[in-house]
């Protein structure tokens, strides 16, 4: 007992004693009465409050060059690229990430017109990334390439041991985001792996950004560096599973450019046919599928790519994919704009596309680019996934466990309890691509492949899927073809339907919500185009596919030759790039709350411009979801047809259940 108490005691003790009158002697002595105090209870540990990041908007800009004058002289594109970054900023991008081949040869001139453009906008506030491209390395000397970015390479940045200024990371907000030259992600992937490590809570979203990637539309390292490669020359051969594999576990959003048109694909860690839609298990909450989004950023010069080789369908699921090059019945290119914005646990991307006739700098070819929305996701880290194919396979086609044309998934829990699944409809509205054929050869002795066995095995090994009853190919029976007369590995020309990647994924509940709130993406982004392989259009109502693109569960059981069928397209199909009105297939979301909400006291909600019940009391109808609401809708109150049809499971509790054509942010709300 400290000095002060024994003190205040004593004192007290005296004056009641005195109270007392002559019938009590006090003793002048000092009197300590030992009063237990109680111990200190220990406090709760606090949770720390979560930090709340600003919104983060990313542009990508896409290949620059703009090839030469009748004098020789190398040139920027000068009118895409005031085109694309207009854009951006217009959208309030904070930094531009310049995805290399910024210049055709490397020359101070179209430094100097690359960097007219990009200075303006810095000095209005937007940062730039820019990475080195093919057309950087091979002709421009690193002194160059330093002397005119570094201005732009933020202080900030950490830069890889012995590639400073060439490979390089910056944090912003809650997003990680790497700078890679071209052909250096192999060369970079430890020093990748060791700063996630070091940055570990530091960020919710990883952007890994180069000029080339693992897997190409016209090029890839995979085919260029292992099975086109040379013997023994291992750099990229030794780390190639472990990139895909790590970058799938970080959910990496990879961005490049070299190919010239826009594609958007699922890479994934193991196989497509291996990789499973993801769900929940009662331990380990939701988990996303095995793969990574790459992206492949389109063109902003003045020249375009045909697609070759095709969907490298062993690794790869393409869920976007446009070119546009002088060949097509509206002679001209793509310049392509895409934004990613993230918001906290949440990212949002859209990607735009503009034709244009321009070939060159001259004052003639100047263009307004008329902007059109070609492909969006809206997505967060707390997610289940799946691959919805085209409802086009062959009817006797083995499943092998991924092949689901329907939009039917397992359950995907939000933090609140709440849980969601897809419970029907079919994906019949779908995009057609053709591709070129191109080969391979080898040199026994030089190329890794000794033998034509060798190169087939290697395509089969790394990039195409074979094809057997356990494991078909939907793209084609052949994806290569030996000619052993000419020494040559043919990748036949074919037709190939995308996929679409469909995400449930959960954000906390806000003001406005008495549940989380549940985000689904990727239903609407494909009208019902199909295109050729330099990009000429073609109609998928009347217009078969190349001969023999048609796969079924074996040779004899599809006509020798036949390609894809022609399909008719649902009536609310548009057939236009322009994605912007698109009306997806019809689709239903089964949505169980919380058991300790009322289901009295709310309703379900769509987000607007602001969020607002998805139909009034009237028109809800109270059963469990029967797949024959797709066909026969039930009767209803008379003006409840213009409301999407929705309905309560009062048998199960708080469960509600919504037929939607478009992508949509779903929520309880009170009432």
């Amino acid at each position: 007992m400290n000095n002060y108490k024994k003190s205040a005691l004593c004192l007290s003790l005296i004056v009641a004693l005195s109270a007392c009158g002559d019938d009590v002697k006090i003793v002048e002595k000092e009197v300590v009465v030992e009063v237990p105090i109680a111990p200190e209870q220990p406090q709760e540990p606090q949770e720390p409050e979560p930090v709340v990041y600003n919104p983060f908007k990313i542009g990508l800009l896409p290949d620059t060059q703009g090839g030469t004058d009748a004098e020789g002289q190398a040139h920027v594109a000068l009118h895409p690229m005031a085109e694309v970054v207009k854009h951006q900023k217009a959208h309030n991008v904070d930094l531009i990430i310049a995805v290399g081949d910024l210049t055709d040869n490397g020359t101070d001139v179209e430094f100097a017109e690359w960097r007219s453009v990009a200075d303006a906008y810095a000095e209005q506030g937007i940062e730039f990334l820019p990475v080195m491209g093919n057309h950087e390395t091979s002709y421009a000397y690193t002194y160059n390439w330093i002397e005119n970015m570094k201005n732009f390479i933020p202080e900030d940045a950490i830069h890889m041991p012995a590639y400073e200024w060439v490979n390089y990371s910056v944090i912003r907000e809650n997003v990680l985001i790497f700078g890679l030259a071209y052909y250096n992600l192999p060369l970079a992937f430890d020093w990748i792996k060791e700063t996630v490590e070091a940055n570990e809570g530091n960020f919710e979203h990883i952007v890994v950004a180069s000029h080339d990637g693992l897997i190409g539309a016209k090029y890839g390292q995979t085919r260029e560096q292992i099975v086109d490669g040379t013997k023994d020359d291992n750099w990229l051969y030794d780390v190639q599973p472990e990139i895909r594999k790590f970058f799938s576990a970080y959910d990496v959003i990879y961005v490049q450019g070299h190919e010239h048109q826009y594609q958007r694909s699922l890479i994934t860690a193991k196989s497509v046919l291996t990789t499973y839609p993801s769900s929940s298990t009662p331990t380990g909450g939701n988990y996303r599928m095995d793969a990574y989004t790459q992206i492949m950023v389109g063109n902003a010069s003045y020249k375009g790519y045909e697609y070759r080789y095709g969907e490298r369908d062993l690794v790869q699921a393409v869920i976007s994919q446009k070119n546009q090059t002088d060949r097509s019945d509206d002679p001209g290119y793509d310049v392509n704009s895409s934004i990613l914005t993230f918001n906290n646990d949440r990212v949002e991307y859209e990607s735009y596309f503009a034709n244009h006739q321009a070939h060159s700098n001259a004052p003639e070819y100047a263009f307004n680019a008329q902007w059109q929305l070609m492909d969006k996701f809206a997505r967060t880290n707390n997610r289940c996934e799946t691959l919805v194919y085209p409802n086009a396979i062959h009817p006797n086609t083995r499943p092998a466990m991924v092949f689901q044309p329907e939009y039917i998934t397992n359950d995907c829990y939000a933090n609140d309890g709440s849980y969601a699944r897809l419970v029907g409809g079919s994906n019949d509205t779908f995009n057609r691509t053709d591709t070129r054929e191109r080969d391979m050869g080898y040199t026994p002795g030089i190329s890794r492949a000794e033998t034509m066995n060798d190169l087939v095995r290697l395509a089969y090994q790394w990039l195409f899927q074979v094809h057997e009853r356990w494991s078909p190919n939907l793209n084609a029976a052949y994806r290569v073809v030996p000619d052993n007369e000419n020494d040559e590995l043919v990748i036949p020309e074919t037709t190939f339907d995308l996929k679409e990647h469909v995400t449930l994924s959960w954000t906390p509940a806000n003001d406005n919500t008495a549940s989380d709130i549940l985000i689904v993406s990727g239903t609407q982004n494909q009208t019902g185009m199909y295109q050729d392989d330099y990009g000429v259009e073609k109609n998928i109502e009347a217009d078969v596919g190349l001969a023999f693109s048609l796969s079924g569960p074996d040779l004899g059981d599809i006509e020798q030759g036949a390609g894809k069928p022609a399909v008719t397209l649902p009536e609310t199909a548009t057939k236009s790039w322009d994605i912007s009105d698109a009306v997806s297939d019809k689709y239903v979301v089964q949505y169980s709350a919380n058991e300790d909400i009322d289901s009295a006291t709310v309703q379900l909600a769509i987000k607007k411009d602001d969020w607002q019940p998805i139909a009034p009391d009237e028109c809800i109808i109270d059963a469990a979801w029967d797949d024959t609401f797709l066909t026969t809708i039930p009767t209803q109150a008379e003006g409840c047809s213009d409301y999407p049809l929705v309905g309560f499971d009062s048998a199960f509790g708080n469960r509600w259940w919504v037929v939607l054509n478009a992508d949509a942010e779903l929520a309880l709300i009170s009432k």
